[in-house]
């Protein structure tokens, strides 16, 4: 059994660590407030984009966007992975990550070349391990995302996409349903899908016949529609790495709170230890210094 200085020691080094779970979690509280916030005021703008969006795609336009139009057949895609700059999430990036690699895979067996645009640190490290092909990538984005950062990285995707190298545009990000629970999903965001599944869990779909109705365009159809696009696809990734965010502050104090619960329980225990360590050493003087008297 450890002596009474050792087990001080530990019990010393685990309040330290407690205290850091502590501040964390208090910390990502505070953040956690803010992202959910940020995350909470765009989804209706963004749900209504991808409404639009659908209908057009629908719709017998005069003219119609590459993002509208399906290819007949899927060679190569591009893929957008969104992680966190940083760890102590639980298993929120390992969760998104898994999911990434069994569409990964799936690709792969059909014979599909696949193009990433990595969106956060631990997601591009997972990437450079796996030796897949990165078309570009930004990180460190702080706590708030700014929409000039992401742009860039993600336009390289979307030239690709409009030149015909790459026949779909998908999207791996972890969507928030409550400060418990984060769940990872994909979406194909080019060309427009036939249906979304809103962050709310609402099922979006367009139950018009295709080509039956078309819209009036003032100046004209071509214009309207490349404006049109160009906030769909900017307000997408700006929703997911909103949600990301909010899910990372999220997963972070319950894991940073979880931490310091397992300190507090093990603190207890190492104190119940040193204490049982200590009466021992004390019964154990007692029964010298009675053993000396005893002889003499």
């Amino acid at each position: 059994m450890a002596g009474s200085k050792e087990i001080r020691n530990k019990i010393k080094s685990v309040q330290s660590t407690r205290k850091i779970t502590k501040a964390m979690e208090m910390v990502a509280a505070s953040k956690m407030k803010k992202a959910q916030d940020r995350m909470r005021a765009s989804r209706p703008y963004v749900d209504r984009v991808f409404d639009i969006a659908m209908h057009i795609s629908r719709a017998n336009t005069e003219y119609k966007h590459p993002f509208l139009v399906k290819r007949g057949q899927v060679k190569r895609v591009g893929a957008i992975l969104i992680t966190t700059d940083k760890g102590l999430c639980g298993g929120l990036n390992t969760n998104l990550l898994r999911l990434m690699m069994a569409r990964f895979k799936e690709w792969r067996a059909a014979g599909i070349e696949v193009d990433f645009v990595a969106i956060g640190n631990k997601g591009l490290g997972f990437l450079n391990r796996m030796g897949a092909n990165i078309a570009s990538s930004v990180v460190q984005l702080g706590d708030r995302p700014r929409l000039d950062r992401l742009v860039g990285p993600v336009k390289v995707l979307i030239d690709k996409y409009l030149e015909g190298g790459i026949d779909e545009i998908h999207i791996f990000s972890t969507n928030f349903v409550n400060t418990m629970k984060q769940e990872p999903r994909q979406i194909r965001i080019v060309p427009i899908p036939e249906e979304y599944r809103s962050a709310a869990g609402e099922l979006r779909t367009v139950h018009t016949a295709e080509g039956s109705w078309d819209y009036i365009y003032e100046p004209d159809a071509r214009d309207l529609l490349d404006g049109m696009m160009r906030r769909y696809m900017e307000a997408v990734i700006f929703q997911m790495v909103n949600e990301n965010m909010a899910s990372e502050q999220s997963a972070r104090m319950v894991a940073m709170k979880a931490a310091s619960d397992n300190a507090a329980k093990i603190i207890g225990e190492l104190q119940l230890i040193y204490n049982k360590t200590r009466q021992a050493g004390i019964t154990k003087e007692l029964s010298e210094i009675v053993g000396g008297a005893a002889a003499v």
